[in-house]
């Protein structure tokens, strides 16, 4: 009975994944999903972490193309190349993009996913097809609602670019005084790198979903004042997302800072 189940429950999975099926598939790919339910717009001059620490406020440049049709290939050297290329002015710098600042800049284009069908069968499997084109795109101030910064519903928000894309992200932590000892703990969906200050901190690389703390920095100090976060999500297929806090060595989130965009 179980074996019977089992084969009954793989069926029905291949079948929602089909071309054209308007069942749960297409919910996956809903891009008439609701942003405010996930990001809202940045109307303070600071915000706290939350309750676990985790840092909610963020700049979020609308996602760069770059085909991917599998995650696989997110090794060490193939990201580090990926986010070693600048796509923009003060990439990786102490002065933050205004919100709704807008970036030129040429892509690998690649047709986007037809979302009415949902999510199609074969998509890690075919070789992606792209031309280069001239695009703008444009930063984006938000507070997360959640743990964790839903980039995927963000995309469909914004742009038909949701698969085979990069995220850039940053944000500012402001700190009273010297926070020494602490780790930049981070989850990601799926290979990223993150920067404070201009040193890189973590990279997590390979096929991943999101993990809480997944991987961590060394330790590191958090220096007095301004405090400058640089993060970078590359993604093939599926789902894109990131959470990431500070944490001191106990494992506690560091929470005794504020978060600006600028």
């Amino acid at each position: 009975m179980k074996t019977i189940f089992k084969t009954l429950s793989v069926a029905i999975g291949l079948v929602l994944m089909m071309p054209g099926f308007s069942g749960r598939a297409q919910v996956y790919a809903d891009s008439s999903t609701q942003l405010d339910k996930y990001l809202v717009p940045v109307t303070t001059p600071t915000a706290a972490p939350d309750a676990q620490g985790f840092l909610g406020r963020w700049l979020l440049l609308e996602p760069i193309s770059k085909p991917n049709r599998s995650n696989t290939v997110f090794v060490d050297s193939y990201i580090r190349e990926v986010f070693g290329k600048e796509y923009f002015k003060g990439q990786l710098g102490d002065v933050l993009p205004k919100d709704g600042a807008k970036v030129k800049m040429t892509v690998e284009y690649q047709p986007p996913v037809n979302l009415q069908g949902g999510r199609p069968m074969g998509f890690g499997m075919e070789a992606p097809k792209y031309e280069e084109k001239k695009v703008t795109l444009k930063w984006h101030a938000y507070d997360s609602k959640m743990p964790n910064v839903k980039l995927f519903r963000f995309a469909t928000n914004v742009t038909q670019d949701r698969y085979g894309v990069i995220f850039w992200a940053v944000t500012v932590v402001n700190c009273e005084e010297d926070i020494p000892n602490v780790r930049l703990a981070v989850g990601s969906n799926s290979a990223s790198m993150w920067w404070v200050n201009g040193e890189e901190a973590v990279i997590l690389s390979g096929d991943r979903r999101r993990v809480m703390d997944d991987c961590a920095s060394q330790r590191l100090t958090l220096k007095k004042g301004r405090n400058v976060i640089w993060g970078a999500v590359i993604n093939g297929p599926g789902m894109s997302d990131f959470c990431c806090r500070f944490i001191d060595e106990a494992g506690k989130p560091v929470k005794n800072i504020t978060l600006s965009v600028q």
